[in-house]
C-alpha cells in the first residue's frame, strides 16, 4: 500500500494536468459505499496539500476537482441506498459489516441531515452515511444541501495541514534568523492542533450520550 500511494503521488507531481483528475477520482472512491474504505484517499490529499504549499501544483484546480468528486461519490452512493432500500443492508458486502452499518443508523437517527455534514469528517462511516440517508428515504435537497456544502468545506480542510507544514518547512529554509523561522513553525504546529482539536471538539460523544443512546435501543427491542 505505501508503495502505491508513493507512485501516485510521484505520478501527480510529475503529470500536473492530471492531478486534478486523479483526485476527483479518489475523492469520489472515498466517498462511495464501502469501496471508500480500502482507497487512502486522505493520505494522498495531505500529499497533495503539501505539494500545493510547495508550488509545485496549482491549488484551485485541486480543490474543484476534489470537491466535484466527492459531491457525486456522496450522491451515488445515496441513491443506491434510495433504490435498493433496506434490503441492501442484508446482502453482501454490507451483511459483512452489519455493526458498521448499525453505528451509522444510530448516527442518522440522532442527527438527521446534519449526519450527512458530520459523516464527512468521519473515517469510519463516512462512506455509508450517503447510502443510509437513501435507505431511510431523506429528502433529496436537503441531502444534496449538506452533500455540497460538507464537501466544500472538507477538501479545503484535508489539504491543509500538508500545506501548512510545506510553508512551515519553507520559511524556516528561507529565514535569515532562527527566532523568525522558529516563531512559524510555532503556528504552523498550533493551526494544525487547533483543527485537529476542533474536528474532535465536534465528533466526540461522551460516555453519558453513549449509554442513554444504547438504553434506547434495549428499550426499543424490549417493546
Amino acid at each position: 500500500m505505501d508503495q502505491l500511494l508513493q507512485q501516485i503521488i510521484t505520478f501527480i507531481q510529475d503529470n500536473q494536468l492530471w492531478a486534478g483528475p486523479i483526485i476527483a477520482l479518489l475523492t469520489f472512491g472515498e466517498s462511495m459505499l464501502i469501496i471508500g474504505l480500502a482507497i487512502p484517499a486522505t493520505a494522498i490529499l495531505l500529499a497533495a496539500g503539501t505539494l500545493i504549499g510547495s508550488g509545485v501544483l496549482s491549488p484551485w484546480p485541486i480543490i474543484i476537482w476534489g470537491i466535484a468528486g466527492a459531491i457525486l461519490g456522496d450522491a451515488l452512493s445515496y441513491w443506491i441506498g434510495r433504490w435498493f432500500g433496506m434490503d441492501i443492508t442484508r446482502k453482501w458486502p454490507l451483511n459483512q459489516h452489519r455493526k458498521m452499518v448499525a453505528r451509522t443508523r444510530l448516527f442518522f437517527y440522532k442527527y438527521g441531515v446534519l449526519s450527512v455534514f458530520l459523516g464527512r469528517f468521519m473515517g469510519p462511516i463516512r462512506s455509508t452515511i450517503p447510502a443510509v440517508a437513501g435507505i431511510m428515504n431523506m429528502s433529496h435537497l436537503r441531502f444534496q444541501i449538506a452533500n455540497v456544502t460538507s464537501a466544500i468545506i472538507w477538501m479545503p480542510v484535508m489539504i491543509m495541514p500538508g500545506y501548512l507544514g510545506a510553508k512551515g518547512a519553507e520559511a524556516i529554509s528561507d529565514s535569515h534568523g532562527a527566532g523568525g523561522g522558529s516563531t512559524l513553525l510555532i503556528g504552523t504546529i498550533l493551526s494544525v492542533v487547533a483543527g485537529v482539536w476542533l474536528i474532535y471538539s465536534l465528533m466526540k460523544k461522551t460516555p453519558e450520550k453513549n449509554k442513554t443512546s444504547k438504553e434506547r435501543i434495549k428499550a426499543g427491542n424490549r417493546h
